[in-house]
């Protein structure tokens, strides 16, 4: 019997880890657990680094794809529908009747006095001018040059030369600034011409849009629904000259004596939303965009350029009345 219990005694060992391996056992296992969640606590900053500058980038790449395009289109010149003559107008006629395809509104919707418009087809087509609009009548500076049948079309030619409003620095009244652009025009491509305005306010840090009907008649203060961009910052200052770099620039070019506005160049600065988990700062990103042309209004000073003023529409009443500021005067004169 002793002999047996000598052989199970050596052959069935209970001892377990000493208490100096069980201490390092856990320290092991207590570095190689805080490494991994180092890691995967690192792994979420980086996330959430990367998602608050995707969300800066996105922001400040919608707002120039709205600038970029809405510039494209400034000065396009267009009616709702396909006018034509409901009556025949002879030879020295000055008053025209007028119907259009758009039957829910008015015919002569998108004509203003002083509106350049082609009358009639082939030999007898000729270029008049609207002096006044009422209903369906418009009225014209001179007297007609031919007889013209019913149906014949009365279309829309050319572009604004103002669509981009020339700015305030050349001279222009009321016009674009460093802070604010104005533009106008068939904006959205649907034959209803609109104003628009691009106030960069860097008082409350918002880049406002504000677009109306261009002959509304009342121009309203932008509020919350017109933000496009709500986290703007003054832009930095040109490396080579060392002054502030404004929101919006102008080059404009001049034929007999008007002003055309040929490129227009944004530059936006944007802070991120949240700070940066690594260094405990917002990120901060600069956009620009140095050769926005506004190809109609190009266009039409080429077409100025050769002489052709038939083609040059004038800036419309309405819009002159739009131009009047609504912003604070802060924003109107800052100085850059």
């Amino acid at each position: 019997m002793r002999t047996m219990d000598v052989v199970r005694s050596a052959g069935q060992r209970d001892d377990g880890f000493t208490l100096p391996e069980m201490l390092v056992a856990i320290t092991i296992l207590m570095v190689v657990c805080g490494t991994v969640m180092k890691g995967i606590l690192d792994v979420g900053d980086v996330s959430r680094t990367v998602s608050n500058r995707t969300d800066m980038h996105s922001g400040v790449r919608n707002a120039t794809e709205l600038l970029t395009q809405e510039i494209g289109q400034a000065g396009r010149i267009s009616l709702p529908g396909r006018v034509t003559l409901t009556a025949a107008s002879a030879m020295g006629s000055t008053a025209l009747n007028i119907t259009s395809t758009a039957a829910d509104i008015a015919a002569t919707t998108g004509m203003f006095v002083g509106q350049h418009l082609l009358l009639g087809t082939g030999d007898t087509q000729e270029s008049v001018v609207v002096s006044a609009v009422n209903g369906a009548t418009v009225t014209l500076a001179e007297g007609l040059d031919w007889d013209h049948g019913a149906a014949e079309p009365l279309v829309v030619v050319g572009g604004f030369r103002e669509g981009v409003i020339p700015p305030v620095a050349a001279g222009f009244p009321n016009g674009s600034t460093p802070s604010v652009l104005k533009i106008f025009g068939d904006i959205h491509d649907d034959g209803r011409m609109v104003y628009v305005e691009y106030t960069c306010d860097l008082a409350t840090g918002r880049l406002y849009r504000n677009s109306m009907a261009y002959d509304g008649g009342v121009k309203p203060a932008p509020t919350v629904e017109q933000i496009l961009i709500d986290n703007i910052q003054q832009n930095p200052p040109d490396p080579v000259s060392g002054t502030i770099t404004p929101c919006f620039t102008y080059q404009t070019q001049s034929v007999v004596g008007q002003l055309y506005v040929v490129d227009v160049a944004v530059t936006l600065t944007i802070l991120s939303q949240n700070r940066d988990k690594n260094t405990g700062d917002f990120q901060r990103e600069t956009k620009a965009l140095l050769n926005v042309s506004p190809r109609n209004v190009f266009n039409v000073w080429q077409l100025a350029s050769l002489g052709m003023g038939d083609y040059i529409q004038p800036i419309p009443p309405q819009v002159t009345q739009l131009l009047s500021a609504y912003y604070s005067v802060a924003v109107e004169q800052q100085v850059y």
